[in-house]
Parts: C-alpha cells; structure tokens; sequence
C-alpha cells in the first residue's frame, strides 16, 4: 500500500476575493505567516526598549520591516495564486 504524496506545486496562499494580495490556506502558509508577526512584535519591542538610547535604531527598524516584507512577499508569490486585482468571484 503506497501513501498518495501531496503535490510539490499545493498552494500555500489564496488570492483574497476583493482586492490584492493572499491569505494562508495550508498550515505552511500559517507557518510563515505567524513567524513573520512574531518578527515584527519582537522587534517592535526592541525598538522601545532602545528608542531612549539610540534615536537611529528607530530607523533601522523601519529598514528591517521594510526588507522582511520582500521574503515574505516572495513566498506569498511562489507558493501562493498569481496575484492580480479582483473585485468579487466572476
């Protein structure tokens, strides 16, 4: 008896019905999901822990949410429904 093998291409990310952009459909895309919240609360804590201390931290958090986007924009797009703009199911 063989166990059926979940496609390599299974979608991680749905397109939202209105508007663009993906929600997470498989516990991968959760996964990815709640790892990049986790990063943003993290370092959102350090910014306030350091925001006394050092005022151009509060710059170089802005940068590192800005380029944690990218990955996670990557993933969205590899593992996820071709991206476009939708108005409703047609």
């Amino acid at each position: 008896m063989t166990k059926n093998k979940l496609p390599s291409n299974k979608l991680w990310f749905r397109a939202k019905n209105y508007g663009w952009g993906w929600y997470p459909v498989t516990w991968e895309g959760w996964t990815v999901t709640i790892l990049y919240i986790i990063f943003i609360v993290y370092r959102g804590n350090t910014v306030s822990k350091m925001f006394d201390t050092d005022s151009s931290f509060i710059f170089r958090y802005f940068f590192e949410i800005i380029f944690s986007i990218v990955p996670l924009l990557a993933i969205c797009y590899l593992k996820g429904e071709k991206p476009k703009w939708r108005w409703g199911n047609k």
